[in-house]
């Protein structure tokens, strides 16, 4: 791969990580209209819809894209085919899906707690989040970002507005919630959906068993991530109550913010992973993720600090007790920008069925240590039963990617070293939150070298930053 597709890399993985930023702070900006709008019921089944939308995304649409990673390359002649053919097996199983949920409503309405009309909106919503997902993702691995950004951008401020709008002049204000979160994905994802079979053509039943091989494991891997990420919210909520629930998600949704970081750099990182991998240039990828690693862990070390002003910012002077679970948190989801990195290779290897075991002990040992330890040292234990499982899965996808022969792909001695210095600085920034004078000269120093950081590669980011036109990947 040229050097100019590698700054295109770099310069869509900033502009998706701004877009992902603008996106999710549209949420956080909405979510106190929207608890003033609902009642508390209304509320609460609207968070139990988004849950089990979550959830059917990824049984439902089968996570297809995670094929992208290699099918790019072997299928490199014919690759708009291979995606319309796959989006054909994601509108089977929508259907699929559809016919079954009513056949058998009271059976999905028991279990879900979502009224039949509802699972319905959500059936269509996930055909054409579809055809959105597997058309920004095509977009990522050809290193493009604008139209990507403007459509996630477009759906983000018109889900808003339009929820907004229907919840104040709907009488069911559930369904204009529910609808107003729909409409836009809808809208786009038929033009998308057009889009997808123009460009390929065709409905290839190889495709279809080059993919489900590859998809399947993955799915019971993303379903345990999922439950690994809400488990902690819902055993406090049983064992200490709402309150502390409430002041562990405060914490826990801040540190959302590394999270976003994780998705967004990988956008860009795991295309440009793929290519250098098919390419076998693997002293480039270990020089560029030597540099991508110490950058996001710079970042995450930097949110770190200024905890109590995002938690002021946030949730005001009554959530500042829960400081203590940030820090724990944000360990976790170095770990978790670790162990994609990892799972970057076995998607490329098309080796997914590691994936789903490491996923699925990881939730399990959440589970056990939460049982454990919640109830004897409160909702704060949870932030390090969550950071040990992830600490786990790091260290499983490692073995596994060191099993597929790959392991000297990454540096993986200096990405223990790093683990080992995090957590260090995770006990130390706990006892440096009591020393406010202390926190705020190490900051100082580090803004400082922020700065001389930013400096030194001005040029660098200049040239991500500035249109190129006319230059061939």
């Amino acid at each position: 791969m040229s050097s100019g597709n590698n700054v295109k890399a770099l310069k869509s993985g900033i502009w998706y990580t701004v877009a992902n930023f603008l996106t999710r702070s549209i949420g956080f900006i909405t979510t106190p209209i929207f608890t003033r709008l609902l009642t508390h019921d209304e509320y609460g089944l609207y968070n139990n819809y988004i849950s089990w939308q979550s959830t059917l995304i990824i049984l439902v649409t089968l996570n297809l894209t995670s094929t992208f990673i290699s099918a790019r390359f072997e299928f490199e002649d014919d690759f708009d085919g291979y995606i319309s053919s796959v989006m054909s097996l994601s509108f089977l199983s929508t259907l699929i899906w559809t016919i079954a949920i009513n056949l058998f409503p009271a059976w999905f309405v028991n279990l879900t707690g979502v009224e039949l009309r509802y699972l319905n909106i959500l059936m269509v919503y996930l055909l054409f989040y579809s055809a959105i997902e597997m058309f920004q993702t095509r977009e990522r691995y050809y290193f493009e970002y604008k139209i990507s950004v403007l459509i996630s951008v477009v759906i983000s401020v018109g889900s808003s507005l339009l929820s907004v709008l229907l919840v104040l002049t709907m009488e069911n204000r559930l369904a204009g919630r529910i609808i107003g979160n729909s409409a836009c994905y809808i809208l786009i994802g038929s033009v998308l959906l057009f889009y997808i079979y123009y460009k390929g053509r065709k409905v290839d039943i190889k495709y279809w068993l080059y993919a489900l091989p590859i998809c399947t494991p993955f799915i019971p891997h993303l379903l345990s991530l999922t439950l690994l990420n809400s488990m902690d919210r819902i055993m406090i909520t049983r064992i200490c109550g709402a309150e502390d629930n409430a002041l562990y998600s405060l914490a826990y949704n801040c540190g959302a913010i590394i999270t976003l970081l994780v998705t967004s750099l990988n956008t860009a990182f795991a295309p440009w992973l793929g290519e250098k991998l098919n390419d076998d240039d693997l002293d480039e990828i270990r020089s560029v993720s030597e540099k991508y690693v110490f950058l996001f862990v710079f970042l995450a070390a930097g949110i770190m600090l200024i905890v109590p002003e995002i938690l002021l910012l946030m949730g005001g002077p009554s959530y500042l007790e829960a400081i203590y679970v940030m820090p724990p948190v944000a360990f976790g989801c170095v770990c978790q920008f670790i162990y994609i990195m990892y799972v970057n290779i076995e998607q490329f290897k098309k080796k997914t069925v590691g994936m789903a075991f490491a996923s699925v002990s990881a939730a399990a040992l959440n589970y056990i240590l939460n049982a454990l330890l919640i109830p004897r040292f409160g909702y704060v234990a949870a932030a390090y039963t969550t950071l040990v499982s992830f600490l786990w899965l790091a260290v499983a996808h490692m073995y596994l990617v060191k099993r597929l022969g790959c392991l000297d792909v990454y540096n993986t001695k200096l990405i223990l070293t790093i683990l080992a210095a995090m957590s260090v600085y995770t006990v130390v920034i706990n006892y440096v939150y009591r020393l406010p004078v202390i926190r705020y000269a190490i900051l100082a120093v580090y803004t400082i070298l922020f700065i001389c950081a930013a400096w030194k590669y001005k040029g660098l980011i200049l040239s991500i930053l500035k249109r190129r036109k006319g230059r061939k990947a």
